[in-house]
């Protein structure tokens, strides 16, 4: 089973630099390599010139520095976040204070399911529990930019407010931005395969 889908190890990216990983698609890597984040947390920009952030980071100055340099002279509208690991949302106020955008997300931080007496959650302090966002999504809504329109898909199971983000009108079906190291990958909903 494990030989159906190769890991793809290559991600040739330097923390805190931009890439551009399709036509209207960046991003930038935070200096967080572990065994959660593989080589780094990764930020994702869609758009030009009117833009949306995706997954602003952990609270760390460098990181928002790059990101806020990213998108030097060009307006945030928006800031996607797909889940509250402080790998991922951590860095939202900051953002938020220097551009102004909304926040779209699935919720607030909350268990996958009630814990069993006597049972913890080891992975609890990974969580971002101080995270707020101005507009609760569901499975199915749609936002949209300036020349970029992106679509919010329930994708609970890395925590229980994990979402992920289609991006419409690009040559593929659709292209999903999500949290997993690696380019953003053609996907369609079940009813359109």
């Amino acid at each position: 089973m494990a030989d159906d889908i190769p890991f793809n190890k290559q991600l040739d990216l330097k923390p805190d630099t931009v890439d551009e990983v399709m036509p209207g698609v960046r991003r930038v890597m935070a200096d967080n390599p572990g065994p959660f984040t593989f080589k780094g947390t990764l930020s994702y920009i869609v758009g030009r010139g009117s833009v949306a952030i995706v997954d602003p980071g952990p609270d760390d100055a460098r990181h928002i520095g790059a990101l806020l340099d990213a998108v030097r002279n060009e307006t945030v509208t928006a800031i996607f976040v797909t889940h509250t690991h402080r790998d991922h949302s951590p860095a939202v106020p900051a953002i938020r204070a220097a551009t102004g955008a909304t926040v779209y997300a699935e919720g607030l931080h909350r268990a996958a399911r009630p814990l069993h007496i006597g049972e913890h959650n080891p992975l609890d302090a990974s969580a971002d529990r101080g995270f707020r966002p101005d507009v609760v999504l569901k499975d199915g809504e749609v936002v949209a930019g300036d020349r970029w329109t992106i679509e919010a898909v329930t994708t609970p199971g890395h925590t229980a407010n994990h979402m992920a983000y289609a991006l419409r009108g690009t040559t593929h079906c659709s292209q999903v931005i999500t949290l997993w190291a690696g380019r953003p990958r053609s996907w369609r909903r079940p009813t359109e395969r």
